[in-house]
């Protein structure tokens, strides 16, 4: 049968009743804690922490920010090879009470194109109605100016290719020669 795990704010509230049993009632520890349920070795128990408990956790939270995706068994592994004596089970607890955690992975975003410019599919914005609109963005990487920036809900191959000639002409009005050019959506 599993054993029933409680948060600590429910294990102090049954030892702070084992107390007003014992004080308020006259009651023994012992027959306090069978009309609560709870074992005397709960009720006994006083946690212990290590000296160096402050180091620890800022040695914790350093490497936590130094490798950022790494989880406490790792950082606990590195831990030990730089000489601390301790095992996954305190680092765990630490990593939990700091409020660490792994971030998840991102995409990679894959290019289209090769070295003359290139395409990045961006992820579709949802507006407040909930619909999901495109934006087009279309760089002079030579200058890194933006020469359009177009919202529309669906994209084609026509409309892009008009963008891109109308940027390619309003740059020939401005006497600069296109030599790459990055195009987004």
């Amino acid at each position: 049968m599993a054993r029933k795990r409680y948060t600590p704010e429910q294990i102090v509230s049954v030892f702070r009743q084992v107390e007003v049993l014992r004080s308020g009632h006259g009651l023994s520890e012992r027959h306090a804690c069978r009309l609560v349920s709870q074992p005397r070795g709960t009720q006994r128990y006083r946690p212990t922490e290590r000296e160096d408990e402050h180091r620890l956790t800022e040695a914790i939270i350093e490497l936590a920010k130094q490798y950022g995706r790494y989880g406490y068994r790792r950082i606990t592994a590195l831990l030990q090879h730089a000489g601390w004596r301790v095992g996954k089970d305190q680092v765990e607890r630490i990593w939990r009470r700091e409020g660490l955690k792994v971030p998840k992975r991102q995409k990679r975003l894959g290019r289209l194109w090769d070295n003359n410019g290139c395409v990045r599919l961006r992820p579709t914005h949802v507006n407040h109605d909930g619909r999901s609109v495109r934006l087009l963005n279309l760089i002079d990487e030579y200058t890194r100016k933006s020469l359009a920036v177009l919202p529309r809900r669906r994209w084609s191959s026509a409309q892009v290719i008009e963008v891109v000639a109308d940027g390619c002409w309003s740059m020939a009005d401005r006497n600069t020669y296109v030599q790459t050019m990055a195009l987004s959506s």
